[in-house]
C-alpha cells in the first residue's frame, strides 16, 4: 500500500449533517436556487419585511418609484403602436380558436391589465398567440363542434383557459419552473415551425373564399380538403388575399432591413384591416365571394365565470386543452421575456413570470378572455417602439377599451381574408429555418429533434409533434444521464496537467497505470454502463501493452472531478469494479472527488476497503503517488495475470 510518502494532502470527508438540515439545503438548491427571499430574510424591521413582500409579489410596486414623465411619454407611443397591431392579431386568432371574433379584443383588455401589475418583464406585450389558438381548436373541436354547439365550445374554451392559469400559479408558487424546461431550443424550434406551416395551410381557406374545411390540421388532410373543393375557389377573395399579403410581407422586409422603421410593419395589420373594410363597404364585394366578419358586440369584458364548465365528461377535455395549451404559452412568454430582458441587461424571474401569466389567465377565464401569454411578434413592436416599462401594456389595453366601447362597428365590413393575410404574414416569421440549419452545422442529434417535431405537426397532428417533441427531448436527457463520457487522460508535456488524448494527440500516457475521466454524476442510469465502459478500457490497454511487449498494467486512475454525485447503485459499480481489479492484480486510485462523493463513500466503507492512501486530491498527485509505487516495487509481469478473464467476463 503507497504510505504517501510524497506527502500529500489527503482528501477530507465533509463533517455529517442531520437529516433535515441535509434535506432542507437540498431543497433549497432544488427549488430556491436564485434565493428570492435574501433581502427580506436579511431585514430586521416587520414593516420592510412587509414593503418587500410586496415588492416582491407586485413587482410594479418595484419600479413604479422611480416612474417619470419620459417614461411615460415612450410608454404611451409603444402602447398606442402594440394596439395597432393587437386588434388585428386579437381578432384573426379569436377566427383562428373558432371563437366570437370579439374574443381577441377581450383577451387584449384584461390580461394585460393584471401582467402590468404582476410581470417582472418591461418589453413582454401582452396577448393571444397562433399555435396555442390552433392547438385550442383543435383539441376542444375533437369533441365539441364549435359550429353545432357554439355556446357549450366557447364555454369550454373558458374553463380550459382557466386550467391553464391555474396550472402555471402552481407552477410558479412551487418553484417548478425547470419542469417546462422539459423542452429543449431544438424542440421549440421544429414544433413552432410545424405549427406555423399548419396554421398557413388552414387560412387557405379564407384566401380561397371557401365555406366548408377539414378541422383535420395534417397537411395531407388540409392539401385534400382545398383540391377536392377547386371547383368553390373564389378568384376575387384569392386575388384581393395575395394583394394584403403582398403588402403586409413588403412591410416586414422594410422594417427588417431598417429597424428605426418597426412602426410600418407594426402598423400594416391595421392599415390592412381599414383599406379591407373600405374596399368591401363601397365596392358591395360581400355580394361577390367576399366574406365579412360581421357585427361585432360592443362593450368591454362580460363576465364569464359562470360559464366555467366542471362537469363530467367536458371537464377532463377542458384540463387536458388547458394543460396543453397553458404549457406552451408558459414557453413561449418566458423564452421571449428573457430575450428581451437580455438586450435591456435586466434579468426576470421565471417564476415569478409563471404566477403572473397564471393570475392573468385565471382573470382572464372570469371575464371571457381565452389563452393569452407573451407573442414575440408584439413583444418585438414594444421593445422597438422604446417601451419603459409595463405601463405599455396598460396603455394598450386602454386602447383596445375604447375600441371595444366606441369602434367595433368600423370592423363590421372587415374581409376575412384580410384576416388570413395577418395570420399568414405573423407565421412565416416563426418559419426559422436558419436555427435550423445552424442545428445541423453545430449538432446533429438537436437537428434530427427539430425535424422530427416538425414532421410530427405536419404530417400527424399538434397534440403528436407536442408529444414527438417532448418525448425526444427527454430521450436527449436520459442519453446524457445514461452515457456519460469516459475517456483517457494524457499528460501534456512540460506541466502537471492532464487532458483527454482525444483532444490533445500531443498528451502522452504513463507506462504501468491508465487514467479515465467519467464527465458526469454516476446513478443506477449508467453504472451498468460505467462498468463496461472501464472494462473495456483496461482490457483494450492490457491488449496494447502485450503486443507492445511493455510493463503491464497496474493502477487505475478515475478521475472524479466531475462526478458531483453517486447514488447507491454507483457506490455498488465502484466496489464491483475495485473486487474485479483485485483479482485481476490491478489497483484502483480515485483521484479529485467532490465533497457529496466522500460523505458516500465514506458511509458506504468504500474508502476503508481500497484505504485512504488510495484517495487523491488531484490527478497528478495521483499519478506521481503511483508512478512512485512503480519505481520502488518491481512490477508484476504479464504473466501473473495470464488466464485471468477479461473484465467484460468476469
Amino acid at each position: 500500500m503507497c504510505k504517501r510518502a510524497l506527502h500529500y494532502p489527503q482528501v477530507e470527508t465533509p463533517p455529517p449533517q442531520p437529516f433535515l438540515k441535509s434535506l432542507k439545503n437540498t431543497l433549497n438548491e432544488i427549488l430556491f436556487a436564485d434565493d428570492p427571499f435574501r433581502k427580506i430574510r436579511n431585514e430586521s424591521k416587520t414593516s420592510k419585511k412587509i414593503e418587500l413582500v410586496l415588492r416582491h409579489v407586485f413587482p410594479i410596486l418595484e419600479w413604479a418609484r422611480g416612474y417619470n414623465l419620459d417614461y411615460l411619454k415612450s410608454d404611451v407611443i409603444s402602447g398606442i403602436t402594440i394596439a395597432s397591431l393587437a386588434i388585428p392579431q386579437g381578432i384573426s386568432y379569436a377566427q383562428l380558436a373558432n371563437l366570437p371574433p370579439i374574443l381577441g379584443l377581450y383577451s387584449s383588455f384584461v390580461p394585460p391589465m393584471v401582467y402590468a401589475i404582476m410581470g417582472s418583464s418591461k418589453d413582454l406585450a401582452v396577448g393571444t398567440v397562433a399555435v396555442a389558438s390552433l392547438l385550442t381548436a383543435a383539441m376542444l373541436g375533437k369533441e365539441v363542434s364549435a359550429v353545432e354547439n357554439p355556446k357549450l365550445y366557447l364555454h369550454l374554451a373558458f374553463t380550459a383557459t382557466f386550467f391553464a392559469g391555474l396550472m402555471q400559479t402552481c407552477l410558479g408558487l412551487l418553484r417548478l419552473g425547470f419542469l417546462v424546461e422539459i423542452l429543449s431550443h431544438a424542440a421549440i424550434i421544429g414544433f413552432m415551425a410545424g405549427a406555423a406551416t399548419v396554421v398557413c395551410l388552414q387560412q387557405l381557406k379564407g384566401l380561397l373564399g371557401l365555406s366548408h374545411f377539414t378541422h383535420s390540421t395534417d397537411v395531407v388532410s388540409v392539401l385534400r380538403s382545398i383540391f377536392s373543393q377547386s371547383h368553390m375557389w373564389r378568384w376575387e377573395s384569392g386575388i384581393l388575399g395575395c394583394c394584403f399579403l403582398f403588402f403586409l410581407l413588403t412591410t416586414k422586409y422594410i422594417s427588417k432591413k431598417r429597424p428605426k422603421l418597426f412602426w410600418i410593419s407594426a402598423m400594416a395589420p391595421l392599415v390592412s384591416v381599414i383599406f379591407g373594410s373600405l374596399f368591401v363597404y363601397f365596392l358591395h364585394a360581400q355580394f361577390h365571394g367576399i366574406q365579412i366578419i360581421g357585427e361585432l358586440k360592443k362593450g368591454i369584458n362580460p363576465p364569464s365565470i359562470t360559464h366555467l364548465v366542471f362537469t363530467s365528461p367536458y371537464v377532463t377535455l377542458a384540463l387536458k386543452t388547458g394543460i396543453i395549451t397553458g404549457v406552451l404559452a408558459l414557453a413561449e412568454g418566458i423564452a421571449v421575456g428573457r430575450s428581451f430582458a437580455m438586450y435591456k441587461n435586466y434579468n426576470i424571474d421565471g417564476n415569478k413570470e409563471m404566477i403572473a401569466f397564471g393570475m392573468m389567465n385565471i382573470f382572464g377565464s372570469f371575464s371571457s378572455c381565452y389563452l393569452t401569454t407573451g407573442p414575440f411578434s408584439r413583444s418585438a413592436v414594444n421593445y422597438n417602439a422604446g417601451c419603459k416599462t409595463a405601463v405599455s401594456n396598460v396603455v394598450m389595453a386602454v386602447a383596445v377599451a375604447v375600441t371595444l366601447l366606441f369602434l367595433t362597428p368600423l370592423f363590421f365590413y372587415t374581409p376575412l381574408v384580410v384576416l388570413s393575410s395577418i395570420i399568414i404574414a405573423a407565421m412565416l416569421g416563426l418559419v426559422d429555418y436558419e436555427a435550423a440549419m445552424h442545428l445541423w452545422k453545430l449538432d446533429k442529434f438537436d437537428f434530427f429533434v427539430c425535424l422530427s417535431a416538425f414532421l410530427g405537426v405536419v404530417f400527424g397532428t399538434i397534440e403528436i409533434g407536442l408529444i414527438l417533441s417532448v418525448g425526444i427531448s427527454v430521450l436527449r436527457l436520459l442519453l446524457f444521464v445514461g452515457r456519460p463520457e469516459i475517456y483517457v487522460m494524457g499528460k501534456i508535456q512540460n506541466t502537471e496537467i492532464f487532458r483527454n488524448i482525444d483532444q490533445y494527440p500531443q498528451a502522452t500516457t504513463l507506462s504501468g497505470l491508465i487514467i479515465l475521466h467519467i464527465d458526469g454524476p454516476i446513478y443506477f442510469a449508467n453504472s451498468s454502463y460505467l462498468r463496461d465502459r472501464i472494462g473495456r478500457w483496461i482490457d483494450e490497454e492490457e491488449e496494447k501493452l502485450r503486443k507492445s511487449e511493455e510493463n503491464s498494467l497496474q493502477y487505475i486512475i478515475l478521475d472524479l472531478s466531475a462526478v458531483g454525485n453517486i447514488d447507491t447503485s454507483g457506490i455498488s459499480m465502484l466496489e464491483e469494479v475495485n473486487k474485479i481489479l483485485g483479482r485481476r492484480d490491478l489497483k484502483l486510485v480515485i483521484a479529485n472527488p467532490g465533497a457529496e462523493l466522500m460523505k458516500k463513500l465514506s458511509k458506504s466503507k468504500f474508502i476503508e476497503t481500497i484505504g485512504k492512501d488510495w484517495i487523491h486530491l488531484t490527478v497528478a498527485e495521483a499519478v506521481s503517488a503511483c508512478d512512485h509505487m512503480l519505481q520502488t516495487a518491481k512490477p508484476d509481469s504479464p504473466e501473473k495475470i495470464s488466464g485471468v478473464p477479461e473484465f467484460n467476463n468476469v
